[in-house]
């Protein structure tokens, strides 16, 4: 049986998740387990022969001999034969369930960590998939599917009795085996594409719904919902007609199949009645030939009609596979303590996945706790991508973002965002109370809630909710304005004093009041000893700063004091106000 512990996070030496190890791990918990039910499956295969051996010979020797001692002996073996095969299946059948309970113990928190990481880059689709994919995985594992093919690796036990029995029992088995796995073949090679298109072509139709109902509103108010009923009507008529098409072979070739198998048990029944006829074999050999021509040919019909199961669950952890190779971010495991130390960015240089041109273009500055960067510059100059960057969001194409030393994509997550406040450009609030939101979804201490909310100025507005702080927020519950949502999540930014917050358009919802309260936040951050970066568009937030940085095309234009940089970017007014003076 497989233990909770026997397959935990992988990790390399230098305290960095490996998703190469994680894979292996998982595969060699499937291989162990199948192995030891394989070994199961061999002691139920010969228990499953007590049937037709029983008959053989309670109808040659109990009814020749009229010995009732003997009809009670082989009942009593017999009875216990069964018990204990009904035990072996239990036990198999629990082994099962351990394997898919823990592969999906090892595998959910990293497969969960890719989805938020391939989510942050916009890859919800993928994300979404990859969560479905594990529990589908699991499913399968603890289904009699997957025991169907070890049941048929057993089958020579069967088929090594009917030789025993008679030779052309033996024969007759072994071309109905044959006959079978051809079909088996043909199942595969008429639906095997089939059902790769439909699996691809209903997923892409469910993740597209998916996506557009998160702007339901758009579609409301601007009468966009018949023409996208049009879309999703033919993406979901394309995925049901190829599933249509799989399923409909699949199910006549299970028909054949079962038909096939049918016959052949007639086919051996009569063989048998000849023989005896002959005198060859006895009327028990007979009727213990038809249970075992059964038995022998019963896997290999559940394999055929299992087997769309068994492609979906293969695609199912290619893509789990392929989730945990390229979108599981390779970091260190090992808790880093916090300290105090500056903001290296250091000839930082990203291109996003298919895009020849970088999006940032050999960045380098440097910064000094308490000290406030205002980043501007025109739209797609990769203000929010170099955002995102400073946080370790993103991987570096080359280059890195060093704080007190440490890289901030390779740092530990967990000790990393005790380090880091983000306000990012789109903000949004998790299922869960105004308190776990601000307390980032940690048990919290109720004095750093209070401090976080009333030095985003929050702290009013949250007591005039329903249930204050214990107000539960996110879908279908409590409804905030853009500028509440924006202000809490500032709170959640300063939580715990970061001593890096990145704040990517932080007054785009709020009004006069709020912008003023954030202002105060940043001053008493930077006074803290924190290093803040903003970006924003609206020139009052940039009177904090004390360095500005513009960005165009990916490249620094200017860097500097901001005094200095605002003087260079309006010339004109700089010697006209020179001569006034």
């Amino acid at each position: 049986m497989i233990s909770k512990g026997q397959i935990g996070p992988a990790s390399t030496q230098n305290g960095t998740i490996n998703p190469k190890l994680l894979v292996l791990r998982a595969r060699r918990v499937f291989v162990v387990t199948l192995l030891y039910a394989a070994l199961l499956s061999a002691c139920i295969n010969l228990l499953q022969l007590t049937m037709p051996l029983y008959m053989m010979q309670v109808h040659d020797r109990v009814l020749n001999s009229q010995s009732m001692d003997s009809l009670v002996m082989l009942t009593i073996l017999a009875l216990g034969a069964l018990v204990v095969l009904g035990v072996l299946d239990y036990i198999r059948a629990l082994t099962f369930q351990a394997m898919g309970g823990a592969v999906v113990r090892s595998l959910n928190l990293p497969v969960l960590t890719a989805a938020v990481q391939v989510s942050a880059g916009q890859g919800l689709t993928r994300a979404a998939q990859s969560l479905r994919d594990l529990t589908e995985l699991r499913g399968f594992l603890t289904s009699s599917a997957v025991s169907a093919p070890l049941d048929a690796a057993w089958s020579p036990i069967f088929l090594g009795v009917l030789f025993l029995l008679h030779p052309l029992f033996g024969v007759i088995g072994a071309v109905s085996v044959a006959v079978l796995v051809c079909c088996g073949l043909i199942t595969d090679l008429l639906t095997r594409q089939l059902m790769k298109e439909a699996s691809q072509a209903n997923i892409e139709a469910v993740s597209k719904i998916g996506a557009t109902l998160r702007h339901a509103e758009a579609i409301e108010a601007m009468g966009m919902l018949p023409a996208l009923a049009k879309r999703w009507r033919a993406a979901q008529l394309h995925a049901l007609g190829v599933l249509e098409t799989s399923g409909s072979r699949s199910r006549a070739m299970a028909s054949i199949t079962r038909s096939l198998r049918f016959s052949i048990q007639v086919a051996s029944l009569g063989a048998g009645a000849l023989l005896v006829m002959k005198q060859e074999i006895s009327p028990g050999a007979m009727m213990a030939t038809t249970i075992l021509v059964g038995r022998l040919l019963i896997p290999f019909d559940s394999v055929i009609e299992n087997w769309r199961q068994w492609v979906l669950a293969i695609a199912s952890w290619r893509r789990i596979e392929a989730a945990l190779n390229e979108d599981l971010a390779v970091r260190q495991t090992m808790p880093t303590p916090r300290s105090e130390g500056d903001l290296v960015v250091d000839k930082l240089l990203y291109a996003a996945p298919g895009l020849d041109v970088p999006i940032i273009k050999g960045v380098s500055f440097s910064l000094s706790p308490g000290e406030v960067l205002g980043v501007v510059g025109p739209s797609a100059a990769g203000k929010s991508t170099l955002a995102r960057l400073l946080v370790g969001i993103q991987k570096p194409t080359t280059g890195g973002v060093f704080l007190d030393g440490n890289n901030v994509y390779l740092w530990e997550r967990g000790s990393f965002g005790q380090m880091t406040g983000y306000l990012p450009q789109s903000v949004s609030l998790l299922e869960g109370t105004i308190r776990e939101n601000i307390a980032r979804m940690e048990e919290s201490d109720p004095y750093k809630v209070l401090e976080a909310a009333r030095l985003a100025d929050v702290h009013d507005m949250i007591g005039r909710l329903p249930l204050g702080y214990d107000t539960p927020v996110g879908d279908g519950q409590l409804t905030l304005s853009g500028g509440q949502r924006q202000r809490i999540a500032l709170a959640r930014c300063l939580y715990g004093r970061p001593r890096l917050i990145v704040l990517d358009e932080p007054n785009a919802n709020l009004d006069a009041i709020g912008e003023r309260a954030l202002i105060r936040a940043i001053e008493h951050a930077r006074n803290d000893g924190a290093i803040i970066v903003i970006i924003a568009h609206r020139p009052a937030i940039m009177q904090v700063a004390d360095k500005l940085l513009v960005l165009e095309g990916g490249r620094i234009a200017q860097f500097g004091p901001r005094t200095d940089v605002v003087a260079s970017m309006m010339p004109g007014e700089t010697r006209r106000e020179g001569t006034a003076s």
